[in-house]
């Protein structure tokens, strides 16, 4: 197996001008191009809308059904002066549910603009909530690495979720080069959005309305939901030489044990995910049942994990069956979990045998995914065809198919 640490960054590297970039979704999401390109084939061009019929029949499609939050807050000092804070993930615990049904006060991990105007004393922000007033205090616990522990305490008996989403806006991803409009709540969301937590979207999934989905049940395709909390890590750039040097961030995972056991059962038959987020949860589950199996695990999945020596050879249907064994002996129905794992060429995928997902950054690590799916220079065969073929870019761009 190649040891992905030696991996330099700038072989992964393409040339993006800016005006591939896509500021806005296309008015009917799936009428996005759809790059389709299999691991011993040649890139083609299609509809999105067309999606389901390039589907092998006996696919199992897995989304992720996490909701972007009003992550951005703007709250004011008493002074008037204004810092903004950025909602990351909950702190001690790590429960989100609970943080967000909380009806008075939680702490979060958050990044903080122009932090060193905030020295001493709380934020406020008073908002509007059901027609009733809400007043939101921030105040600063210690720092966390580059950012910090706040905690919010607010009035009027809501819920963080409303709270939240009264106050804040969308994060949309910086490469965009604006600033939130008001259509970003909408647009940038999946339409099957269901589980708050995110700071940004699983973008793969943005082409999908209820019309594709439709079609894909008609055809008989099963479809099976996952959670994975996108952090803003996800934008995090790779800034060593090599991979080696790279901190991979850690993100929340969550899946009931009716949707392991159904995927363990669909195998060997083959398992798309959509978007990378989907990916790194289905195979982020491979390597959990590995470390169960072994007596590891400690509720994270390290990043070189699945590149260690001696790492099990447990077959992808024995190591879902470790996790779902694991949870019935403790007598849970949900696998809660966090993931640092990085894919990257020397990688052997366990259960995902395609994915939906868009076009990524140069340098990035969602690039060395795909590169780790399609194998040698295949991504630049696509990201070659892309360019020539006037596809548009990133978050709000085209779509692909890749397939084994």
């Amino acid at each position: 197996m190649q040891d992905p640490r030696n991996i330099e960054i700038g072989q992964y590297d393409y040339p993006l001008p800016d005006h591939r970039i896509a500021a806005h979704p296309l008015e009917q999401r799936d009428a996005c191009k759809l790059l389709v390109m299999s691991t011993g084939g040649a890139p083609a061009s299609h509809v999105f809308a067309e999606l389901p019929s390039l589907l092998p029949a006996d696919t199992m499609l897995v989304y992720n059904d996490t909701r972007v939050i009003n992550a951005r807050l703007r709250l004011r000092k008493a002074t008037g002066a204004h810092i903004e804070i950025f909602c990351l993930e909950p702190a001690h615990p790590a429960d989100y549910a609970v943080s967000f049904a909380s009806t008075d006060t939680c702490s979060w991990i958050c990044l903080v603009g122009n932090s060193k105007k905030w020295k001493e004393g709380a934020l406020e922000a008073s908002i509007e909530i059901d027609g009733r007033e809400c007043l939101l205090r921030a105040t600063r616990c210690g720092a966390v690495g580059n950012a910090y522990e706040i905690r919010f305490d607010w009035s009027g008996g809501f819920t963080f979720a409303q709270v939240i989403e009264a106050a804040g806006v969308i994060p949309i991803p910086p490469y965009l080069g604006r600033d939130t409009e008001e259509s970003d709540a909408a647009d940038y969301q999946t339409v099957y959005s269901h589980i708050d937590g995110s700071v940004a979207a699983p973008t793969a999934g943005l082409h999908f309305t209820d019309a594709v989905l439709a079609d894909i049940d008609s055809r008989g395709i099963a479809r099976r939901r996952v959670t994975l909390h996108v952090g803003a890590g996800t934008f995090q750039p790779v800034k060593s030489d090599h991979i080696g040097d790279h901190p991979m961030h850690s993100e929340y995972i969550s899946v009931d044990i009716d949707t392991i056991e159904a995927i363990a059962a669909h195998l060997p038959r083959p398992v798309v995910a959509v978007g990378t987020t989907s990916v790194r949860t289905l195979e982020s589950l491979y390597h959990i049942g590995c470390l169960m199996a072994t007596g590891r695990w400690t509720g994270e999945v390290p990043q070189w994990y699945p590149y260690e020596a001696g790492h099990p050879q447990l077959s992808a249907a024995e190591a879902l069956a470790a996790v779902v064994e694991s949870l019935r002996a403790r007598g849970e129905s949900r696998l809660v979990a966090d993931t640092r794992i990085i894919i990257a060429p020397g990688y052997t995928y366990r259960v995902v045998g395609g994915m939906v997902t868009n076009f990524h950054q140069p340098r990035s690590t969602l690039l060395l995914l795909v590169s780790a799916f399609l194998g040698g220079e295949r991504w630049r065969d696509a990201y070659r065809y892309a360019l020539d073929g006037d596809f548009r870019f990133l978050s709000y761009g085209d779509a692909c198919l890749f397939l084994r």
